[in-house]
């Protein structure tokens, strides 16, 4: 979280004409699900029926972010917001949620030409990518940037309460059972901490294109 996915990839993938899909906002679509349904985020036999049956879609809108779509219903600006972001963790870390959302976003990459965002993209949901980037920052850096996006979104959230939101969903995706946050083997590793956004960018064009 906050390590510069979203922005990077987003940049990246306009750069080469590709399509940029965040895989998070699939997370957190269907923990918007969750919260608006009212679940117990604890049930995860509940969570993995829903995330099987919500009819969730993604569609592309240039040059903008994807619209995610729960049910017919558009529920991209309730994604970022401190209410989902900490719940997301509780969902994301079921099976069954995992195994519902690794099946469409390897249905999105089938078409190639796409860029993924993720915490699992490199290890589990496209274990055959030709480029695997990992992006990393100090955890100063993260909340630093975390606290800048909430109040960018009009969410004055204390910086503590960021780090202690970091803190836990790191915790939890490390340490859940299906599909754990790591680096592939083969992911290129890279520290964003000192580099610009285009820095970034640059070193990923170089890469995904020699």
């Amino acid at each position: 979280m906050a390590s510069g996915k979203s922005a990077v990839g987003s940049r990246v993938a306009r750069e080469l004409g590709y399509r940029f899909v965040d895989t998070g906002a699939m997370y957190r679509a269907a923990t918007v699900a969750a919260l608006q349904q009212g679940f117990d985020l604890n049930d995860e036999e509940a969570l993995g029926a829903l995330a099987e049956r919500v009819a969730l879609r993604v569609e592309a809108d240039p040059p903008g972010p994807d619209r995610v779509f729960v049910d017919g219903v558009d529920v991209t600006d309730r994604l970022r917001t401190a209410e989902v972001g900490e719940a997301v963790s509780l969902v994301s870390r079921v099976p069954r949620v995992r195994r519902a959302m690794v099946k469409l976003q390897r249905e999105l990459a089938a078409a190639g030409g796409i860029v993924m965002a993720g915490r699992d993209i490199g290890t589990v949901v496209l274990p055959d990518a030709p480029l695997k980037v990992y992006l990393d920052a100090s955890p100063h850096e993260r909340v630093r940037r975390r606290h800048e996006e909430l109040l960018a979104a009009g969410q004055d959230a204390p910086e503590e309460a960021v780090r202690e939101e970091l803190d836990l969903r790191d915790a939890i995706d490390s340490q859940r059972a299906a599909s754990p946050l790591r680096p592939a083997d083969d992911a290129v590793h890279i520290d964003t901490d000192h580099l610009s956004l285009e820095e970034v960018v640059a070193r990923i064009l170089d890469l995904a294109c020699s």
